[in-house]
């Protein structure tokens, strides 16, 4: 027993030393960022700086709308009053450049073809349906999505929604749209390729931002990521026997995949769940996959579902 111990200790602690080796070869990727913050250049523009704007950010003016749209907008009091909370908020770029450059070097690391874009934030009238825009090598990220949960901008959205635009929200955001350029989409319609799908995607995040909580890069809370982890067990009892995995029910998607308010297992204990539970089992079937095979993160972008499930030997936690 001595010895099992042992051997258990010894390997956590190669583990740690080489994921900590890995971090200071990361550490030494060099990024050059560029940040530019088109809100504040159309918040102290005036109508006669509309021409030069149009000019520096045409894609920022999309040609189908009248200049007397923007005209409008520059004086609009609702705009001015989002322009200053962001403001608030995000005074300077430290911080946002500080959580880019952290998970570029780390994009770069595991995907060497990797190219960093260029940044631009910018106020959305609150669209949090398309908080980050990756656009050829634009990456667009709209600030008034990320002012707090709390925020009172926030208070006719839905709580499961809103808990999540917060800065400390970005870097996952960002993360989860770079992914979508390395995940091959699933050639199936099973829920289990669903799943597996976005378990690929949450994995990424376990590479890229290695200091995040689990609960951050879901979008759960800590009392949602708990319960989660507490009755991983009876979830995948469900699944199996519901006979889940293979089928192509479109309903399940909205059930168990798609950003919710809670899991819909036609039980008691739906009110006590958070939503996208299918994403959470499929991200602990993609991490025992990586736990028990002999693979690097290329092979798993484009690794089957099914071939995933089966040598990933995943057992739930009791």
């Amino acid at each position: 027993m001595k010895y099992c111990i042992l051997v258990f200790f010894g390997l956590v602690l190669f583990s740690c030393n080489n994921a900590s080796e890995v971090e200071k070869e990361i550490e030494k990727i060099p990024i050059d960022i560029e940040i530019i913050r088109f809100d504040k250049e159309f918040a102290s523009a005036t109508k006669d700086d509309l021409p030069r704007l149009k000019t520096e950010f045409p894609a920022f003016f999309p040609k189908q709308y009248h200049d007397s749209i923007w005209v409008e907008k520059l004086t609009d009091t609702l705009q001015d009053q989002l322009e200053q909370e962001v403001f608030k908020t995000f005074s300077t770029t430290e911080n946002l450049e500080n959580i880019l450059v952290s998970l570029f070097q780390h994009i770069k690391y595991y995907f060497p073809k990797f190219q960093t874009p260029l940044v631009v934030t910018t106020t959305s009238d609150v669209d949090y349906r398309n908080k980050v825009i990756l656009a050829e090598n634009m990456l667009v990220i709209g600030l008034d999505n990320y002012l707090g949960s709390e925020h009172y901008f926030y208070e006719g959205i839905d709580r499961y929604i809103s808990k999540g635009m917060k800065p400390s929200q970005i870097g996952s955001d960002v993360a989860e749209t770079y992914s979508r350029l390395y995940i091959k989409p699933p050639n199936k319609a099973t829920f289990l390729s669903q799943i597996v799908y976005f378990g690929k995607e949450l994995y990424l995040k376990d590479l890229w931002l290695p200091k995040e909580a689990d609960a951050e890069k879901i979008g759960y809370t800590e009392a949602e990521f708990q319960w989660a982890e507490e009755n991983e067990e009876y979830m995948w009892r469900y699944f199996i026997e519901k006979e889940l995995l293979y089928s192509t029910d479109p309903k399940l998607g909205a059930r168990f995949i798609n950003p919710a308010p809670f899991s819909k297992f036609y039980l008691d204990i739906d009110n006590e769940s958070p939503g996208m539970l299918g994403r959470y089992l499929g991200w602990k079937i993609v991490r025992a996959y990586m736990r028990n095979n002999s693979t690097n993160i290329q092979q798993l972008m484009v690794a089957d579902a099914e071939e995933i499930f089966t040598k990933s030997k995943y057992k739930p936690q009791k």
